[in-house]
């Protein structure tokens, strides 16, 4: 039983189901391992082992009478510290939230409980989800399990971490702009985004609202097709969710969907600033698929070159107006030093907010201001309407799109500290997806020689997660790289 923390969701509920474990034995696994090696990994900002194994104890006791509600039934699922979680801390990894407790579960957590999940810890994360590396967290900074030295990626880094370091059998993330899949690729783990408006948003703390994604980390494609099927569904309290369209039972279609596909690779994502070992890995990955008698097709999406400078205009633009309620009057953060309406604004926001939100909420406010929206904001929109564009005539001619999910592994701590512009760069390939709103998911697709881990990201049509999923697991079934684990 000492590796159960390692092990995938369809494995456990196997043994769940023929009686060789129990959600009580897998939690404590879970619990015995986060406290062996997060002193190293930092990935948790809090955990309640009581509450855990409370939840894990009712799974046994549900399943023992005959009444286990199916594969998610007593799993520990590791929670992004933006989502709601009922009596927990709802920080988002920021002073400006420090002392609140959410009074209410996100959707997602809501029909996660109605699995039967065991809702496991806060994960750490950029501040208000903003940042590529999780060093700009108010609290502590995680580290990357495959070498302590490096980044774990971000925003969702210590959901990315912890699974890579075995401290949850799942986790929840956010992606506004692949913050799920570019640390799923620099952790050696699956991350996944679906296409926008399919898992509700209602219980996230907001970003950018028409570029936030609730999705999954996993060990294994299916994994993340399970936990989806838990999670989607139209939601009453989000104007944005979506009923869900086409094939919805995505593990059971993994195991019909076979291929030979038509698959795209766009030359735009292998030109200048890619690192030359993920180059090769990923055209690699390629030569596999075209190996297996899919047919590659080369496509162009010639407006992703624009995709970083629009995201940073339609990005903060809306974090600017989202995060205005975060003013010292009702919930947050409220300076000691305030001595009028002015200053208890200026001081409470000023004292709450770390240096690279005040600089999004900054750009934001900019390119809102009178004169200038027109100029950016409004011009920035249609130029996103182009790159959706892009996709809708690729997915004329292919099934799904391969491209690397990082231009480079897992750089050094602090190395890009003092460059936004670079920092911004790690989500060049990914940020595309957010603002044409599709689904993509990142699989592990081998190491550099120095042992880090590199991603695939395969981009689906709106709606086409189940294609999408097939197209990703067959590389998964034919390679062992998510069976490696780190040594901590």
């Amino acid at each position: 039983m000492s590796d159960l923390h390692f092990k995938t969701i369809s494995e456990l509920a196997a043994m769940l189901a023929a009686g060789e474990t129990t959600s009580v034995e897998i939690t404590q696994a879970v619990i015995d391992r986060t406290a062996a090696v997060d002193a190293q990994v930092k990935a948790f900002l809090s955990t309640d082992t009581e509450d855990a194994l409370a939840q894990a104890k009712a799974s046994d006791e549900r399943r023992a009478a005959g009444k286990a509600l199916g594969p998610l039934d007593g799993i520990p699922i590791g929670i992004k510290d933006t989502l709601a979680v009922k009596d927990q801390p709802l920080r988002c990894a920021s002073k400006m939230l420090e002392n609140y407790v959410s009074p209410y579960d996100a959707t997602c957590i809501v029909k996660l409980r109605e699995a039967g999940a065991v809702i496991w810890g806060r994960l750490n994360m950029d501040e208000f989800a903003m940042g590529s590396s999780t060093e700009n967290s108010a609290y502590q900074t995680t580290a990357n399990p495959w070498d302590l030295e490096t980044i774990p990626g971000g925003s969702s880094g210590g959901s990315a971490a912890a699974m890579a370091a075995g401290e949850a059998i799942a986790t929840l993330g956010t992606d506004t702009g692949g913050s799920i899949r570019q640390p799923a690729a620099l952790c050696g783990v699956v991350g996944m985004k679906p296409t926008y408006g399919l898992i509700s948003r209602y219980g996230l703390v907001a970003f950018a609202s028409s570029l936030d994604q609730v999705g999954p980390f996993a060990r294994t494609v299916e994994d993340a097709a399970i936990l989806m099927e838990a999670m989607l569904g139209k939601d009453d309290l989000d104007s944005t969710s979506i009923a869900p369209q086409g094939e919805t039972n995505y593990s059971e279609a993994l195991k019909t969907k076979k291929g030979p596909w038509k698959l795209g690779v766009p030359q735009e994502f292998f030109g200048e600033g890619i690192d030359p070992e993920v180059k090769a890995n990923i055209e690699k990955a390629i030569d596999w698929y075209k190996s297996q008698g899919c047919e590659i097709v080369d496509i162009s999406l010639p407006h992703s070159e624009l995709a970083v400078p629009v995201y940073y205009i339609v990005a903060t633009a809306e974090a600017s107006s989202n995060l205005a309620r975060f003013d010292g009057v009702r919930y947050s953060h409220r300076s000691e030093e305030a001595k009028d309406a002015m200053t208890l604004f200026t001081k409470s926001r000023g004292e709450g907010f770390g240096d690279e939100v005040k600089r999004r909420i900054i750009l934001g406010t900019y390119v809102l201001s009178s004169g200038y929206y027109d100029a950016y904001y409004l011009r920035a929109q249609k130029v996103r309407r182009l790159i959706l564009g892009d996709f809708e005539k690729a997915f004329e001619q292919v099934d799904a799109i391969l491209t690397p999910t990082s231009p480079t592994p897992a750089f050094k701590r602090g190395e890009r500290a003092d460059d936004p512009l670079a920092m911004y760069l790690s989500d060049v390939y990914t940020i595309s997806v957010n603002l044409a709103g599709l689904p993509a998911i990142s699989v592990p697709s081998g190491f550099t020689e120095s042992g880090l881990p590199i991603g695939l990201q395969v981009i689906g049509k709106a709606f086409g997660e189940a294609d999408m999923f097939a197209v990703a697991n067959a590389f998964e079934k034919a390679h062992d790289y998510a069976q490696q684990t780190p040594t901590l």
